[in-house]
């Protein structure tokens, strides 16, 4: 392991095709850095983390801790976009931890 922290493996499904994304914590700051340097998806995290913009949009199953718990600042935007339902998140506001670790994250269409 290097020094590191156990691994964590991330499913993001990204136009139907599943990537399993092994990384560990403090690799990135957050899910969306992270699906911003793997798979390098256009138009997403505008606001570099922010929790302004809404660009990016995640349905996210099997999420666990502290991770399950929506702060009142990302709760609106997803409001204010309209998006919602219970497994819309935020990427910005997941960090890389193992409450994400086994999770599925599915990217919304923008």
């Amino acid at each position: 392991m290097n020094g590191r922290t156990r691994d964590i493996v991330v499913t993001i499904v990204y136009f139907g095709e599943k990537h399993c994304i092994s990384t560990y914590e403090s690799e990135y700051r957050n899910l969306m850095q992270l699906i911003t340097d793997k798979l390098f998806v256009e138009s997403f995290g505008d606001c570099k983390g922010m929790c302004r913009c809404g660009t990016c949009l995640v349905e996210v199953c099997g999420l666990q801790g502290d991770a399950a718990t929506m702060e009142k600042n990302e709760a609106a935007i997803i409001r204010k976009l309209g998006a919602g339902n219970d497994n819309t998140r935020l990427a910005c506001q997941l960090l890389i931890d193992e409450n994400l670790g086994h999770a599925t994250i599915g990217i919304k269409d923008q």
